[in-house]
């Protein structure tokens, strides 16, 4: 049985080095990027047997994608299609009061057909947990049907189902996110959102605790996590709140945080560790990636059980 499945398209990143910006840049660093399989290598790298399904074109760049995933210890369940390309998006890295900017090339990129019928969906009912982000409907209306028929096959099937609201703004506007999304959420066990998701798309008021407990009291979930950035992240679960503190990072590399924390912390529940334990696990993995370029967090056990354990501050020799 595979402990961990997770669906969603993942990108090629492609971004100038050294701060440069794309218009001068001469050459550019390579990584694969994707809510989903982030979160899938982050927790296999902590002993997860975890598995990511998608749609990928037949192609040079559809077989990097795997090749690399596979490279970080992820195993890849994929869909080869003769049409649709492979997703692209460009990440230019800048401080204040530049900023940094993301412009996404993944218009028909072969996973916005990907249909349940074509996907191995035996692997989710094979599996302890599925995870879908709302990234994934955002792109088509077929996979927003998609999402629907996945999570209802790991319903059928008592697969425990988790879901990240995971809000980009340039797929899609507040009220459709949230039309779409609350579709999802009788579905789902664990619901995993960014406060600002919470408030911009959900409409929830209040501090992170506040919100928690007001989606876990709306939809019945099993757990609700609220993250909040460098002040940590907060769980309701079983009528109770969790809450736990960031650790503190220097930031190299800040995109993927999300998905390492939630890699980190799906990764604790399903070892059998209880929800402040996981929230642990799972800021210390973010706090890990914001150190590592690319998208993933190539990380290991060993490391981030000595972060959790408060010696994260050594050198290595």
């Amino acid at each position: 049985m595979t402990d961990l499945v997770t669906f969603g398209e993942t990108m090629l990143r492609l971004s100038p080095p050294r701060h440069e910006r794309l218009e001068t840049a001469t050459a550019l660093d390579v990584h694969p990027g994707g809510a989903e399989s982030n979160v899938a290598v982050a927790a296999s790298r902590l002993g997860v047997d975890a598995t990511w399904l998608s749609k990928l074109p037949d192609s040079p760049l559809g077989r990097r994608v795997v090749s690399d995933l596979n490279r970080y210890g992820l195993e890849a369940d994929v869909v080869w299609s003769d049409s649709g390309r492979q997703g692209t998006y460009y990440l230019e890295i800048a401080g204040g009061p530049r900023g940094t900017n993301v412009v996404y090339d993944r218009a028909d990129a072969a996973v916005t057909t990907a249909t349940a019928d074509e996907l191995p969906t035996e692997t989710i009912r094979d599996a302890e947990l599925f995870l879908t982000s709302g990234i994934t409907p955002a792109l088509s209306a077929t996979l927003e049907r998609t999402v629907t028929d996945l999570l209802e096959i790991a319903r059928e099937a008592d697969t425990r189902t988790a879901f990240d609201v995971n809000y980009r703004s340039k797929l899609w506007s507040p009220s459709t996110a949230r039309e779409t999304l609350e579709t999802y959420f009788p579905l789902v066990d664990v619901l995993v959102t960014p406060a600002r998701d919470a408030r911009t798309v959900l409409g929830a008021a209040g501090d992170a605790g506040e919100i928690a407990t007001a989606l876990d009291d709306e939809w019945d979930f099993e757990t609700v996590i609220v993250t909040r950035g460098a002040d940590g992240a907060v769980a309701s679960h079983e009528n109770s709140l969790v809450e736990r503190p960031a650790f503190e990072a220097e930031t190299i590399a800040p995109i993927g945080t999300g998905d390492a924390f939630v890699g980190g912390f799906l990764a604790s529940r399903l070892a059998g560790d209880d929800v402040g334990t996981a929230l642990e696990y799972g800021t210390a993995v973010g706090a890990l990636k914001r150190t590592i370029p690319g998208d993933v967090a190539i990380v290991d056990r060993a490391e981030v059980e000595r972060i959790v354990a408060g010696a994260h501050a050594t050198i290595s020799r």
